[in-house]
């Protein structure tokens, strides 16, 4: 994971637009609070493990000062906003180039990178960045596999609900639903113009969830020593990614702006961007280390090759399936039957291969689904396929309307203990499918509430997110 920490100054700011004004005495308070913000971070960050427990160990020696694991510097290169329509922006910073190398060099050596909002230009001039810029332009030029954004607060759905999952598909889609609401979410729009995702059919998960046909290609890019590419940022001629002015102060839009910033960077290839609420104890933790997480991530990769089963797919599906059927894991499908229930079922292709397959079995009225035939190909265990299927699954059965999902297993309750399902009786099961099951293979019932509450950090659901 890339580590990177983004100091930045609370001083109040004149704005116009999205980008402060900056004059010398601004520019001395934000150079005073950036300095005090990177020297508390390092701070903390220091100190080594309880002495207590290297005594236990007996390991005191090389562990007895500070742990010498936190690098900052001058690794943030910057060139002056300058006079755009008549306003000059004083030293106000744009960001023009990160210094790869010498972060990669010191992530390479186990050190935490903290990275200023502080800018330094070619004539040795300090510059007050956008943090949002330069939190995008160091994402995009380091290719991280994460971005971590804090905020106050949480992304909501039209319910009220946190929104614990999003694709780059939906995050796009939920910021042109919203876009009027936002000026930055508005501009978001118009630069990367997917047209094609309006097309989709409102609340056809079906279809959303395979998006990705519909975008057009366009990627966020930054070229060091140039900035963003000259004017390939939010606005048109403007540089990056910057949020700032009265709608963030307001906050009357959420946190649309920060989505936008999310799905922005993933067009550009970071895998995943978490939007996370840091008045909540422990949240950094809950969010990387529970399976669903305490705020909200949009990934570009995690449904990636996940689409609805075709008739195209039953010999793929069959080559899948057929050793759990033989071993008694799965209960055995006539090729007429699962022909029947190819509307039902999922599927995960890769390079023109079945490699992971599942199947809901939606019970409306009971607001209940039956998952069922949950298989992954032999060379592609152990790698996570199974549980993004699952994800993927339990997302479809939300976006339907229900409440719960089912199972029927006998060999396999380990595993969807593990992921939040519980044992149940046959009374919890749909009547309409207790008339179908086979007794004599002696199942047993497991069922999962859908959207969990989140009480903590446990051995059962530890899971990097």
């Amino acid at each position: 994971m890339f580590k990177l920490i983004s100091c930045c100054q609370k001083e109040k700011a004149k704005y116009v637009g999205q980008y402060r004004i900056t004059d010398s005495d601004s520019l001395e308070a934000a150079m005073e609070a950036a300095g005090r913000i990177r020297l508390t971070i390092e701070a903390k960050l220091s100190p080594g493990p309880p002495m207590l427990n290297l005594r236990r160990h007996g390991v005191i020696g090389r562990w007895h000062g500070l742990v010498d694991n936190v690098a900052s510097g001058n690794f943030l290169g910057a060139k002056r906003r300058g006079v755009v329509n008549g306003i000059d922006y004083g030293f106000t910073g744009e960001v023009k180039k990160v210094d790869v190398s010498r972060i990669r060099e010191r992530l390479d050596s186990d050190s935490i990178v903290v990275v200023s909002n502080m800018g330094y230009s070619s004539s040795g001039e300090v510059l007050n960045c956008n943090t949002y810029e330069v939190a995008t332009a160091c994402a995009l030029a380091m290719e991280a596999d994460k971005l971590v954004c804090i905020v106050d607060g949480q992304i909501f759905d039209e319910h009220g609900r946190v929104i614990h999952f999003m694709s780059i598909e939906e995050a796009d889609l939920l910021i042109r639903k919203r876009a009027k609401q936002s000026d930055i979410a508005a501009s978001y729009v118009k630069v990367v113009d997917e047209e094609g995702i309006n097309s989709l059919h409102k609340g056809d998960y079906k279809s959303s969830l395979n998006a990705r046909a519909h975008v057009n290609g366009y990627a966020a890019s930054f070229q060091n020593g140039l900035g963003f590419n000259n004017g390939n940022g939010i606005y048109s001629g403007e540089q990056g990614f910057a949020i700032g002015g009265e709608e963030r102060l307001s906050r009357s839009n959420g946190y649309l702006s920060e989505l936008a910033a999310a799905a922005y960077v993933c067009h550009g290839g970071v895998q995943r961007v978490h939007i996370i609420d840091g008045t909540v104890d422990g949240s950094l933790l809950l969010e990387l280390f529970t399976r669903d997480g305490a705020g909200t991530m949009i990934a570009r990769d995690v449904y990636e090759g996940t689409r609805i089963a075709t008739a195209e797919d039953l010999s793929g599906i069959r080559k899948i399936i057929r050793p759990l059927e033989d071993s008694g894991v799965l209960v055995r499908r006539t090729d007429t039957e699962l022909l029947e229930a190819l509307n039902s079922f999922y599927v995960v292709e890769r390079d023109g291969s079945i490699i992971a397959c599942a199947a809901l079995f939606p019970f409306p009225e009971e607001k209940s689904g039956e998952v069922a035939a949950i298989a992954v190909s032999e060379e592609c265990r152990g790698r996570g396929q199974g549980d993004k299927l699952l994800d993927y699954v339990e997302k479809v059965a939300l976006s339907l309307g229900l409440e719960k999902l089912f199972l029927l297993t006998t060999r396999t309750a380990d595993w969807f203990v593990r992921r939040g399902f519980s044992e149940c009786s046959i009374e919890s099961i749909p009547e309409q499918r207790r008339k179908r099951i086979n007794l004599s293979r002696g199942s047993k019932y497991y069922i999962k509430q859908l959207q969990p509450k989140h009480a903590g950090v446990t051995a059962n659901n530890f899971i990097i997110r």
